[in-house]
């Protein structure tokens, strides 16, 4: 009996070792420090520059949440702020519920879908945009399909109920006097797009890129529509943060912020020279870390046509989110109309004008191949 009351006490006394330990390491949040303590930084608060914090940022591998790895490759490649690791997400459905069960507490996100998870209770405020325009609807190369009257009694992929592709579709459908049903609207992940148009398992699909390039790409689809030809300006998705994290760790997500709204200044900084930076983007990007897909793919989508998806102008905007509510009340998407206020935070978005962009190309590209899976 006393051997194991001995052994007990040991085990007892080492598990209360390293429990201390991990506490001792663990990165805690300090009210009123900065996220970007790091080492040597002034603070008054001299415990909480023992070491850079992390955060993590769900995304899509679409040219729509391009700014994701681009911010996650540059604060990994400095000794400065906070590092915002990226992770890859195939489809909406488990991004969602990630961000629910609190596996992540920021991702880029589709805005209806992001709405949605308010109106449900789910405590998040979108802070910012990922993009402008940036979505193509595509059908087959040797279709019949030449306008959108033509898209009637056909099947069209969309990435989800709750996606602005989605509320798009519904849009042009009302202003063509089409009703539900004269187009079937298919929920598809956005990889499977492009390879479901060259089975002729769906006659169109409408998504962001690079998906669509894909398809134009294999010579197995072609464009109909940019987005923004029916929708001026449209927006698909945007920076999505659980409330407690903008209430616990302002400072947090003010950096996150500032270093999305700097990655989309630079993305676009420099189109009227060549677009090295998108040059720069797709070749990170495209690595399999992040995307890992085709970077003649990336890079077609990004400096072919530099208007085929912008990186600036990213404050949510009133107006537009407030003509979406309407209309995800009038397609019973969203039971109840939200207040913009009650899903949005625009204190975070910053004056482009105030960011200095501190690099030319990307730090650490030199010497890295393009991607060929």
């Amino acid at each position: 009996m006393k051997l194991k009351l001995l052994i007990a006490a040991v085990a007892i006394i080492v598990g209360l070792y390293f429990l201390k330990s991990y506490l001792d390491k663990k990165k805690e949040y300090i009210p009123d420090v900065p996220a970007a303590a790091v080492p040597g930084a002034k603070s008054e608060h001299p415990e909480a520059v023992k070491e850079r914090q992390h955060f993590i940022v769900g995304f899509l591998p679409v040219t729509c949440h391009l700014t994701c790895p681009v911010t996650s490759w540059i604060t990994e490649h400095n000794n400065t702020g906070s590092v915002f690791e990226s992770q890859k997400f195939t489809d909406f459905p488990s991004m969602k519920e990630a961000l629910i069960a609190r596996k992540i507490d920021a991702t880029f996100m589709n805005m209806p879908l992001a709405m949605k998870l308010v109106a449900d209770g789910t405590p998040v405020k979108i802070v910012y945009l990922g993009h402008r325009d940036g979505t193509t609807v595509m059908v087959g190369i040797d279709s019949d399909i030449h306008k959108f009257e033509d898209l009637k009694g056909k099947i069209v992929a969309i990435p989800g109920r709750f996606s602005n592709q989605n509320i798009l579709m519904l849009k042009m459908m009302k202003e063509h006097g089409m009703k539900e049903g004269d187009i079937t609207l298919k929920e598809l992940p956005p990889p499977e797009h492009p390879s479901a148009l060259a089975a002729k398992a769906i006659d169109a699909y409408i998504i962001g890129e690079p998906h669509a390039a894909v398809a134009e790409l294999n010579h197995s689809g072609r464009v109909l529509f940019k987005a923004g030809e029916m929708w001026p300006n449209f927006i698909s998705c945007g920076l999505v943060v659980r409330q407690e994290v903008i209430d616990n760790n302002r400072a947090m997500v003010e950096e996150l912020v500032k270093g999305i709204a700097s990655s989309g200044k630079w993305l676009d900084s420099d189109l009227d020279k060549g677009a090295q930076h998108r040059h720069d983007a797709a070749l990170v990007a495209s690595q399999k870390m992040f995307y890992n897909q085709k970077t003649a793919v990336l890079d077609y989508v990004l400096t072919k046509d530099i208007t085929r998806v912008k990186y600036t102008d990213l404050k949510p905007p009133k107006d537009r989110f407030d003509e979406m509510m309407d209309l995800f009340n009038e397609f019973k998407l969203i039971p109840k109309h939200l207040n913009f206020e009650e899903y949005a935070d625009v204190s975070f978005a910053p004056d482009l004008e105030t960011i200095a962009l501190p690099f030319d190309r990307l730090p650490g590209v030199e010497g890295i191949k393009p991607n060929v899976p």
